[in-house]
């Protein structure tokens, strides 16, 4: 869906950032009527809480916001934008004292708090506009929350609008916004040209597997990202319960967030050589799905014992992994709905990520901190390669025993990238359990804007 900022020209209203402990010299300095109207409605300050100010008119002159503690603030993000649906429609300006970070928070919330899914029935948006606040880059703001609401509507649109053709179909559009070349491999092709799990998870589906390259930019440092994407997930021969099966179709959101995330460097305009593949594929059940106990060579060489057809992800992330590892890019970042055991550790909200490299993992962890994108660093715990070597073949794809799941994925993946030197992986959920400030209840992009930060120092640019 569109966004779009404010003129800075327009006349705007003000829109007054109160927070609690300034609420009550905040009213004493209002002119006689904003101040009676603020002590009748009983403004403190408090987070969340919304007051327009009356004009000589009768019409909304402004509105007073607040901002509460700094501890009620640290229980979430994006609370200017909570009140955007509450104001009237027309040009509103942030007044108050802002850090540029809270500044371009607010901004980048206020964008993302317009969102609406309407594919399936219509959906109105607030019209509450708001001027780029004055040192944000507005361009910036807008070119994440188009890449925010890219990656939200592919994972909100269900598998029967949504299987590896389709998804094909927003890859290929994406790269001809951008000027970028795309090509994709597709069905017993994958077999011919390498990609032996790709096509092993996706043969049971009528709907051929395929792997989705994009390229981008002609100079400088080497980024790859790879995304899972899953567009439904029954589990295969190890069937999901029903319960289980019922978020299936974000089971993309890999594929959706690395694509966001391609979206804002191209938009941006980054110098870089960009490099995306995406394995596309349906995980169903057939005649020739592939069963437990099945090993499966893979494109790097390494076997692969299938202890539980429901752990696929890493099998199309392996092939694709160990592509993008053959031009050792200088970066290269994979992304996937991957475990439970990452949700059960940290959440729907905060993303885990494994990297070697501490001077990247510390890039990421302080753009997710800076762009409200929480993301947490964890290890690839050297003593648990054991736990992933079956025995009767190199690699387990699902290790007995219930334990470190998150990590031992993780360090699976890793068994497939052995000539980059900087490689990251993101265990995403990818979906929003519960509404909040500019995030509706549906698919979320996780993640991609802590990288986007990132970029700079890890690659130089």
């Amino acid at each position: 869906m569109p966004f779009a900022f404010a003129d800075p020209s327009e006349a705007a209203r003000p829109l007054h950032l109160v927070p609690q402990d300034a609420a009550q010299a905040f009213t004493g300095a209002r002119p006689p009527a904003e101040r009676a109207w603020l002590s009748a409605c009983g403004f403190t300050g408090k987070l969340g809480q919304l007051c327009l100010l009356p004009g000589p008119d009768g019409a909304p002159s402004g509105a007073a916001l607040g901002l509460g503690t700094p501890a009620a603030r640290g229980r979430g993000r994006f609370h200017v934008a909570g009140a955007v649906a509450d104001l009237p429609e027309g040009a509103w300006r942030l007044e108050g004292a802002l850090s540029p970070g809270d500044a371009a928070e607010a901004a980048l919330g206020w964008l993302l708090a317009s969102y609406r899914f309407g594919r399936y029935r219509s959906a109105e948006a607030p019209k509450a506009r708001l001027q780029p606040p004055a040192g944000v880059d507005g361009a910036r703001v807008l070119a994440m929350a188009e890449a925010e609401a890219l990656t939200r509507d592919l994972i909100n649109t269900p598998a029967s609008d949504l299987g590896p053709a389709e998804l094909e179909d927003a890859f290929l559009a994406l790269a001809a916004e951008f000027g970028a070349t795309a090509t994709a491999v597709r069905g017993d092709d994958l077999l011919a040209q390498g990609f032996p799990m790709i096509h092993a998870v996706g043969r049971a589906s009528t709907r051929a597997p395929r792997l989705l390259e994009m390229r981008w930019g002609g100079s400088g440092p080497a980024l790859t990202l790879v995304g899972k994407g899953v567009c439904f997930d029954t589990g295969g021969l190890d069937l999901k319960t029903a319960a289980s099966m019922g978020l299936m179709k974000k089971d993309m959101g890999g594929a959706a967030t690395v694509m966001g995330l391609a979206r804002m460097i191209m938009a941006l305009g980054l110098k870089l050589r960009l490099r995306v593949l995406v394995p596309a594929v349906e995980n169903a059940v057939s005649g020739n799905a592939m069963r437990p106990q099945d090993i499966l060579k893979s494109r790097k060489g390494l076997t692969v014992e299938i202890n539980n057809t429901d752990a696929e992800g890493r099998l199309i992330l392996a092939d694709a992994l160990a592509l993008a590892d053959e031009e050792r890019p200088h970066l290269l970042v994979s992304m996937a709905t991957l475990t439970g055991s990452a949700r059960v550790a940290l959440g729907p909200d905060i993303v885990p990520f494994y990297c070697d490299d501490d001077a990247v993992a510390g890039a990421i962890a302080a753009g997710g901190a800076a762009l409200a994108d929480p993301v947490w660093r964890m290890p690839f715990w050297n003593p648990y390669e054991a736990m992933i070597e079956p025995g009767i073949a190199d690699l387990d794809n699902a290790p007995s025993g219930g334990m470190a799941g998150s990590i031992t994925a993780a360090l699976f993946l890793r068994r497939f990238v052995t000539e980059t030197p900087r490689y990251a992986h993101f265990d995403i959920y990818g979906w929003q359990p519960v509404a909040a400030p500019a995030r509706p209840k549906g698919g979320a992009g996780q993640g991609a804007r802590a990288i986007l930060a990132a970029l700079p120092g890890a690659l130089g640019l």
